[in-house]
């Protein structure tokens, strides 16, 4: 069967056998997709990650496919109406609706109307009607029907039951609900009303409260906003192509001619189609369509977290955190280079001059005790207000100030992580050390966080939530081991990402490292509980050591390879270490006389770049980053302002700045750039530092609109009403970052935003 699956998987993918076939014998052997895509790149000709996950999850769908395959000729076994026709076509078809098209004439039913035909002795009548042969008189033929005991009391009765044995015949046949799926996918429409009595309600969705749009063009969003209306009870939608276009459709595979027999036939169809067959096509096609949503909202989401997670760190510095506030003050906290708490404190800098003084006084104080080299501010409430306080300070210049993403800290602080972590601190205390921490190694503190809470998502609640769990693990586990984690400081929660870990075995190793100190190399990894010779050999390559005893411990070179390396150092007559510290001498390495048929080209291509930097971060490197002074809040801003602004988010209809003023702004996709942009993706990023220019600010409905472009309008066109488009008001899930959500209006902003291309 494996085989089957490769051949199908080459044709679909585009790849060769040898590269799927190696694929999936490793990733039935265990191996992780990062793994794989590191460390075995000879075996699979080089593929990447997203090629491996892709074979990884096509194998696991037909094993399901097989898998439904094989209880459906159970089923149909037990009750003895397997034959060995219908065996064959089982056996052929490729796809699971194809499968269950074909099972759908035997699938056990509840008492439909064509049962109780049946159980009247009417089949052998609709069997004449179906002939529909020229000659044929259908009330004469169910005349012959009549059976006061059946309850058949008329020609027309019988009739009746005839033709609801034809219509569900029709419903059930594979070819007619094969092109019926189609019709609905290719020229179905979604259209959308609120429900009577919910309007205001409901104004949220004032959009689609009369709302017609094509289901195959139907934008990710706009699919996912008309479900969320239905679930939330404000409206009511239906997904249908033309009608005369299903019937005709229907007609021509059936009706024959139009003799009488025929016409009753002709009725059967129209029946079929609004009674059994039409919802039947349209709750697959809302399924199809809801699936196709789904899978583009994951994507986006996934890019933005990989973006996220992949921000740059500022490595270990001694770090004072900042959880702004205004009323209950704000809460610092002292970091050492490693992250450890030192101590914390409450400073109140907007309670007053005396308060100012005493907060001055005392961030001079810990700046000084404690050797601070960076300052980290929550982006929150009052942070714009704290950061401009602390600028004032007079701190000496290599005091690196900046204004962090705080989304989801809250929900880190109230965590049982952080509860682990500092169990003698209260929320506020441990929100300070995450604000801290997300500046020093911003994925070393997000992979704490479900990233459902980080605020990066489009409708996370909405798509289906194991699809997007496997896609956001997946992107986690990329860029922890990427990255590369270093095993004597990591968390178990960061561990427990690295390839060939899981949650429990991270738990042992720091277990172990916490009893008999830090590891001082790979090997002793070994002596952890739980995590055996196939773990070691997924994981020990995206650990690092540093100051191992061997020096290899510290880089991306795996284990396995030691030998290889120290064979080059021996040839060139030194050591490991001196080929780590002397580029002329790694000058001399000839890679290719080190081939051998398991290593190749490209993994010598990869020792000798790890040779040259060591366990080198791939992130780009730290740069500060800083909001325009005199900007801090909506009433500062001024249409036509240019302002550098940070990307927080970025959607299918555009990209959310923060330009430090407590409300993102909006880029809409006819704003990003004064070409033509299909997808925001292809021209920002998450946590990318962009220039925008303030089109238009609604104080009354906390909304701003920007634009990238490089001259962009700053006067509303009395037109633009007749290029809107409907505007999601409900793109963000609970847990993510606020952004605008109150009722649209007629006004030139809430076109702006809604606008398409």
């Amino acid at each position: 069967m494996l085989e089957q699956y490769v051949l199908k998987i080459c044709g679909e993918l585009k790849l060769q056998p040898r590269q799927v076939a190696a694929t999936a014998v490793l990733l039935e052997e265990g191996a992780t997709v990062p793994f794989i895509a590191r460390y075995r790149k000879e075996k699979t000709g080089e593929l990447d990650e997203v090629q491996i996950a892709s074979i990884r999850d096509r194998l696991e769908q037909l094993a399901e496919l097989d898998k439904r395959r094989e209880s459906i000729l159970g089923s149909l076994n037990e009750r003895k109406l397997l034959t060995p026709e219908l065996a064959a076509k089982i056996a052929a078809s490729e796809t699971l609706s194809g499968l269950e098209d074909i099972y759908q004439p035997f699938r056990p039913k509840k008492r439909t109307r064509a049962i109780i035909a049946r159980e009247k002795g009417l089949e052998p009548l609709s069997e004449t009607l179906w002939a529909q042969l020229p000659a044929t008189d259908p009330k004469a033929e169910a005349a012959k029907f009549i059976d006061e005991s059946k309850e058949v009391k008329s020609a027309e009765e019988a009739l009746a039951g005839a033709r609801d044995i034809l219509a569900e015949r029709i419903s059930d046949d594979s070819t007619a609900r094969a092109k019926m799926r189609d019709l609905y996918l290719g020229k179905g429409v979604i259209k959308s009303k609120v429900i009577s009595g919910k309007e205001e309600e409901g104004a949220k969705f004032k959009d689609y409260f009369d709302w017609t749009e094509p289901a195959s063009s139907a934008p990710s969003h706009r699919v996912l906003a008309i479900r969320r209306g239905e679930t939330e009870g404000f409206l009511f939608s239906r997904l249908t192509p033309p009608e005369e276009d299903a019937v005709s459709l229907l007609e021509n595979l059936f009706v024959k001619g139009s003799s009488p027999s025929a016409l009753e036939v002709k009725a059967a169809v129209h029946d079929s189609y609004k009674r059994l067959l039409g919802f039947a096509m349209e709750g697959e096609a809302r399924i199809a369509v809801k699936k196709r949503a789904d899978e583009e909202a994951i994507r986006v989401f996934a890019e933005n977290l990989r973006e996220l997670l992949l921000v740059s760190p500022l490595g270990q510095k001694n770090v004072l955190a900042i959880d702004p506030g205004f009323r209950t003050g704000c809460k610092i906290v002292v970091l050492d280079r490693q992250g450890k708490l030192l101590g914390n404190d409450v400073i109140y800098p907007e309670q007053g001059a005396r308060n100012a003084s005493d907060a001055a006084e005392a961030i001079k104080a810990v700046v000084k005790k404690y050797q601070i080299e960076a300052i980290a501010i929550g982006n929150g409430t009052a942070g714009r207000e704290t950061e401009t306080f602390i600028r004032k300070l007079g701190l000496p210049p290599s005091v690196i100030i900046v204004s962090v993403n705080e989304s989801g800290a809250s929900i880190y602080s109230a965590s049982d992580v952080a509860r682990e972590e500092f169990p003698n601190h209260d929320i506020t205390v441990r929100g300070a050390v995450s604000i801290g921490r997300r500046l020093m190694d911003p994925l070393a503190e997000l992979v704490k966080l479900d990233p459902k809470s980080i605020g990066v998502g489009q409708y996370q609640h909405d798509v289906e939530q194991n699809a997007l769990k496997r896609s956001l693990d997946d992107v986690v586990m990329s860029c922890v081991n990427g990255v590369g984690v270093e095993l004597n400081t990591a968390s178990k929660q960061l561990l427990s990402y690295v390839s060939g870990l899981n949650a429990r075995v991270a738990a042992s190793i720091v277990a172990h490292r916490d009893e008999h100190g830090p590891f001082t190399s790979r090997r002793e990894l070994l002596k952890v509980t739980g995590l055996g010779p196939k773990a070691y050999e997924q994981a020990a390559g995206f650990l690092r050591i540093r100051d191992a005893v061997h020096p290899l411990d510290a880089s991306a070179v795996h284990p396995e390879r030691y030998e290889l390396v120290d064979k080059m150092a021996a040839d060139l007559g030194c050591s490991v270490l001196d080929l780590l510290k002397d580029g002329a001498r790694r000058t001399k390495i000839q890679p290719a006389k080190y081939v051998t048929a398991e290593v190749g080209l490209p993994t010598l291509k990869d020792i000798m770049n790890e040779l040259a930097k060591p366990g080198r971060d791939p992130r780009q490197q730290f740069e500060a980053f800083s909001f325009s002074d005199g900007v801090q809040n909506m009433e500062d801003l001024k249409v036509g302002m240019k302002l550098p602004g940070i990307v927080t988010n970025v959607t299918a209809f555009g990209a959310f700045v923060d330009v430090g003023v407590h409300q993102d702004g909006l880029v809409h996709v006819s704003q990003l750039s004064d070409q033509f942009v299909k997808n925001p993706a292809e021209v920002v990023k998450v946590s990318q530092r962009v220039t925008v220019t303030v089109v238009e600010v609604d104080l009354a409905r906390k909304r701003i609109a920007l634009s990238m472009k490089a001259k962009p309008e700053l006067t509303p066109r009395s037109d633009r009403k007749n290029e809107a488009g409907p505007r999601d008001l409900n793109r963000f899930s609970q847990g993510a970052s606020a952004k605008p959500q109150s009722a649209p209006g007629n006004d030139w902003f809430s076109q702006a935003i809604q606008r398409k291309k």
